[in-house]
């Protein structure tokens, strides 16, 4: 209680003389940009998930292909969760002596869930935003199905034993944006009227839906207590298992905000470790003095460690109540922006705050404080002693394992905290041999410059141990600064590009052989650039290396479903220009042998490798083949994608139908009644609204990075003050000393800044080759983006480093300077 008394009293005397200064600066920026990225985070993260899972119309889907328990509804009810339930079925339609295969969705009332319908007075209009669904006795037909029966809104259609009034035209459902394959156009009716229609009849073929939102918990608490019950008949769907383009978008999204998270993480460790240095210089002489009156080491060391824990708590603390109120104005900012109110945020980020600020701080300033214990007495005497050698590589270590434990649970990224964590050790090594070889550099051309030139290489090269560590310090804070602003940027506009504004927006499927050439003469007619078609095969994977498989031999819920259904096949001689091969090699020209191409995904799902022997049963034969290699899928690219592709001479006997995707712009929307008047057979499926939501997440996600940035580059602007002041008190000394000798203020103050704007190119030249590296593997490694250098990025770098380094370490020697060298050197 003693110690712990005196080091209260140590530490408010501390803070009244303002030794405390640059540390809790440090740590208060630290764990306030921390706190603002986790809280930001948090609520973007679900912000973003709710706005994706209108693609779902809820945020979790009870799918089965028999009736749904009416008592799953009360426990969701009970969970907090608003329920709606929806099924799905095939038939035909009977218009005017017309017929045409249909796919019907009834629906009952709340759907949807999440997103909106859209509704039009007219076919391929876009509609406005409905809060309806179809009434008793009324349908909604899409524009497609109105062009092929010939009807108009106000006529009457057979559908089974009922009549059903043409209500509106159905332009859009938030739970169809995302299917691109579908047998025949839409039709939306009233889950009550299906009854009256008789086409539900034991052995039909019929999806049923029970759709949820609410609350994550609840949520996850539905989540789990039916997990038991899932089989092949019943399962559960979020927006990342049935849209794989939004899995894509969402999962950028979390990798961006999770770099500005660790970047924060980084910094903060950094500056602490900067002005902990500082610090304990500053107090060698009081250490020395309690040695002297008895105090003990194991006293110095309880009592420094007291005051860096009290200091840690409290400005931890007082760092995450910033954090909270910085990103409150952040959404206040965003309002009008954002697409939608974000939820509140969770405990969650406190706790990151409160551990990220004291293991950090008791991790990066321990080790030089505690060093304290070791200071001879005899300094009190002999000031010319320098402080204890450092023996605290183990204390160092501990502290970087913890501090990357926070990183990976705060990411929950296991891959992005990796190549922060090699970055950044990567980073520090280039920077430190780079300032070893500069510093050396610079002796060679000491006899080549000015006075004021020579006194700052002078000063570089007699502390270089110390001006390495500054360049490695002002190098990492500059860096950070670029990648949080050009390089970032840079990434952000090639995410953007990697979904261009022509990117494709409809498809076109089921497309015979005979037809293609009509296909082809349709667009050519109208000016428009011909599709790429590529044949389609159904097939359904029964065994794996001689095995036969079933659904229930996996555990994992996507592997059950590409075990249990068909799915689309297709053969290629050459790589898809939009697909990465990431294992094994693709066949040569020409390949005789039955072997396959498989998605990344899939091959995981399946626990498939290159080598592995594949049975597709297509058309009820059983066809083996090789795995030759694996595909990494650009799902978000919006071109025809396969999950399998094979060599041409495996499949191309087998009967296919065609697939492609194309843009069409909006003026040339009669292409699609065209298509479908002459190809009635041919589905048309408009993706327009799915390129929408991933858009809107893309301008949303670059807002909101570029938002927390702002926080992390003030911590890197810190990191910049830190290493700037860690030799000050040092300099001042050295100058004091000069000015008896007779040098002016002013002699001095060139030297300095000579000084500080060499420091500031070296380690700016540094910090911009740095930066491009990091940007290159982030952006090709991580985010699968074309990253490409901006020559902005060196320029920028040099200038940061010489005019900020330079000016702000000028005016603080300035400042310095204006005290009497005999204050200085009496330390008063």
């Amino acid at each position: 209680m003693r110690s712990f008394i005196f080091a209260l009293r140590a530490l408010r005397r501390d803070w009244r003389a303002g030794e405390l200064t640059v540390l809790i600066l440090a740590l208060l920026v630290a764990v306030a940009s921390v706190t603002s990225v986790a809280f930001f985070t948090d609520r973007a993260r679900l912000g973003l998930q709710r706005q994706a899972n209108e693609l779902l119309a809820a945020d979790l889907a009870v799918v089965s292909n028999r009736p749904l328990d009416i008592a799953l509804d009360a426990q969701a009810q009970r969970l907090g969760l608003a329920t709606a339930r929806t099924l799905g079925f095939v038939s035909m339609v009977l218009a005017g002596g017309r017929t045409q295969l249909i796919e019907v969705k009834a629906v009952a009332p709340g759907y949807p869930l999440r997103g909106r319908l859209r509704t039009a007075a007219a076919p391929f209009e876009r509609g406005v935003v409905t809060e309806d669904i179809p009434a008793r006795g009324a349908a909604w037909l899409d524009s497609r199905l109105l062009s092929i029966l010939g009807l108009s809104v106000g006529d009457r259609i057979n559908l089974g034993d009922t009549r059903l009034r043409v209500a509106r035209v159905l332009t859009a459902e938030p739970d169809r944006g995302g299917e691109v394959f579908s047998i025949g156009p839409r039709l939306l009716m009233n889950l009550a009227d299906v009854a009256a229609t008789g086409l539900i009849q034991t052995g039909s073929r019929v999806q049923y839906r029970l759709l949820l939102a609410g609350p994550q918990d609840g949520i996850e608490a539905f989540r789990a207590r039916l997990k038991p019950r899932l089989d092949e008949t019943l399962q559960v769907q979020d927006v990342r298992q049935a849209r794989p383009e939004m899995h894509d978008a969402l999962g950028r999204a979390e990798r961006f905000l999770g770099l500005a998270a660790l970047v924060s993480v980084i910094l903060a460790g950094i500056a602490i470790a900067m002005a902990a240095r500082r610090y304990s210089a500053r107090h060698l002489d009081g250490a020395a003095m309690m040695r002297c009156l008895g105090a003990t080491q194991n006293e110095i060391t309880v009592i420094f460690s007291l005051q860096m824990a009290v200091l840690g708590l409290l400005a931890s603390a007082l760092g995450c109540a910033l954090g909270y109120l910085g990103q409150e104005v952040l959404i206040a900012l965003l309002r009008d922006l954002l697409l939608g109110p974000l939820p509140p945020p969770s405990w969650r980020p406190i706790w990151v705050g409160l551990a990220t600020g004291t293991v950090t701080l008791l991790g990066f300033a321990l080790p030089p404080v505690l060093r304290l214990k070791d200071v001879a007495p005899l300094r009190v005497l002999r000031r010319d002693l320098g402080p204890p050698p450092a023996r605290a590589a183990a204390a160092y270590g501990a502290a970087l394992a913890a501090i990357a434990a926070l990183m990976l649970w705060q990411a929950a990224d296991a891959k992005l905290a990796g190549y922060v964590l090699a970055g950044v050790a990567a980073t520090v090594l280039l920077l430190g041999a780079g300032a070893y070889v500069l510093i050396r550099a610079l002796q060679l051309l000491r006899r080549r410059v000015g006075v004021a030139w020579r006194f700052g290489f002078a000063n570089i090269a007699r502390r270089a141990g110390a001006s390495s560590v500054q360049i490695v310090a002002l190098g990492l804070g500059i860096m950070a600064i670029l990648l949080l602003s050009l390089v970032r940027a840079d990434m952000l506009a090639d995410w953007r590009r990697s979904l261009p504004r022509a990117a494709p927006n409809h498809f076109a499927i089921n497309i015979q052989p005979q037809q293609l050439a009509a296909m082809r003469a349709l667009f050519a007619a109208r000016g428009l650039p011909a599709p790429v078609l590529y044949p389609a095969v159904r097939g359904r994977l029964v065994g794996i290396n001689g095995r036969g498989i079933a659904p229930a031999d996996f555990a994992d819920e996507r592997a059950r479903r590409l075990v249990e259904y068909e799915f689309n096949l297709s053969w290629a001689a050459r790589p898809p220009g939009h697909n990465r091969v990431v294992a094994g090699d693709w066949w040569r020209a020409g390949e005789t042998r039955p072997m396959l191409s498989v998605e990344q995904g899939v091959a995981t799902a399946l626990g498939l490798k290159p080598g592995d022997t594949l049975t597709y049963r297509i058309a009820g034969e059983d066809l083996d083949a090789v795995v030759a290699n694996l595909r990494e899928v650009r799902w978000d690219s919006f071109q025809v994608n396969f999950y399998v592709l094979a060599t041409p001479s495996l499949l191309q006997e087998l009967p296919a139908s065609y697939v492609t995707s194309f843009y069409l712009p909006a003026a040339d929307t009669a292409l699609l009644s065209e298509i479908v008047r002459r190809l009635p057979n041919v589905t048309l499926v408009d993706v327009e609204a799915v390129m929408a939501k991933v858009r809107g997440i893309m301008d949303q996600v670059t807002l909101a990075v570029e938002y927390v940035f702002s926080y992390t580059l003030l911590a890197g602007l810190i990191v910049l003050y830190a290493a700037i002041q860690a030799t000050h008190d040092e300099r001042l000394r050295e100058g004091a000393i000069l000015r008896v000798l007779g040098a002016s203020r002013r002699q001095l103050l060139l030297g300095l800044a000579a000084e500080f704007v060499t420091l500031g190119l070296l380690a700016g030249l540094l910090a911009a080759a740095a930066a491009a590296a990091a940007g290159y593997v982030l952006g090709t490694r991580l985010f699968q983006l074309t990253y490409t250098a901006s020559p902005w990025v060196w320029l920028a770098g040099l200038a940061a480093g010489a005019l900020g380094v330079g000016l702000g370490g000028t005016v603080g020697a300035y400042l310095g300077l204006r005290r009497p060298p005999i204050q200085v050197l009496r330390g008063v």
